[in-house]
């Protein structure tokens, strides 16, 4: 069974930071391009960023860029966001996933909370 577990979130206040990760298992990722995706509350789900199978591409939202950045490591099947200068518009439930989605992969994700 695959699976994808977010961790990392929590809250913080506004120009903070937080590294989030998203451990893989039932299946090796190291082929796919992964990606980021939060949800706000009354919102939909949207794209943050994507990180190609080697990881030496990436893409960012335009509300995110400079401020987070995506990161993988193939031998741990593990994909990370590392968030800066955290803004209170960035409070969401964050998911990882494929790029483009599988929609059986979706997990619990984990809640980002920015105070202002």
């Amino acid at each position: 069974q695959v699976r994808l577990v977010e961790s990392g979130g929590g809250l913080v206040q506004a120009g903070g930071s937080l590294r989030l990760s998203c451990a893989a298992s039932g299946r090796t990722f190291s082929s796919s391009a992964m990606g980021w995706f939060r949800q706000a509350p009354g919102k939909e789900r949207e794209f943050v960023a994507t990180i190609s199978w080697s990881g030496g591409s990436t893409r960012y939202a335009d509300s995110v860029k400079g401020r987070f950045t995506i990161s993988r490591d193939n031998a741990k099947n593990t994909v990370y966001l590392q968030m800066n200068s955290l803004k209170p518009e960035d409070t969401a439930v964050y998911y990882c996933n494929t790029n483009p989605p599988t929609g059986t992969y979706w997990g619990q994700g984990t809640q980002v909370t920015v105070s202002s």
